[in-house]
């Protein structure tokens, strides 16, 4: 996977990820990058100078960006909206909001029990309802290769703060 700094004509900074800069290309070149602030598809890389680690002072940041096409102007972070002020972003929130509440006023909160319960359910010890609570990627893994059926919940966005 590649991350790359991209930057639209209107001058939004944003950041997306593809499976390999062939991937990046055919998409751009079908339309299919936008800016999701402004939603134009005319958008372009930045330059950037790779994050190298290093063994005797501990990780590198990443270098200064600078536009890779000219009429792109890559903004400074502090004149960048929001991206949660854009209407896509808010829009994906209310459906992450919502279905976090549906889930949540819709089945039991089993903690981190949750692993057991899933199981116990799976295999018809308790009775068949609707679960959620807390599972390490590895128990979430082991249920997942049991043939148990799990998926995770979108966090509270509220608890990312």
């Amino acid at each position: 996977m590649i991350r790359y700094t991209l930057a639209c004509e209107a001058g939004h900074g944003f950041e997306s990820w593809f499976p390999s800069s062939d991937s990046y290309d055919a998409q751009a070149a079908r339309g299919l990058v936008s800016c999701p602030v402004c939603g134009s598809a005319r958008v372009g890389k930045s330059m950037m100078a790779p994050s190298v680690a290093r063994t005797d002072r501990g990780p590198r940041a990443a270098g200064v960006e600078a536009p890779a096409e000219p009429g792109l102007p890559v903004p400074s972070m502090a004149s960048m909206p929001e991206l949660a002020s854009s209407e896509p972003e808010q829009r994906l929130r209310a459906m992450l909001r919502a279905l976090r509440a549906q889930v949540t006023q819709n089945a039991d909160d089993v903690g981190s029990r949750f692993p057991e319960e899933a199981r116990r359910i799976h295999y018809g010890e308790t009775e068949t309802r609707a679960i959620y609570g807390e599972a390490s990627l590895d128990e979430a893994r082991a249920l997942i290769d049991e043939g148990i059926e799990v998926a995770p919940l979108p966090p509270a966005l509220e608890d990312r703060h």
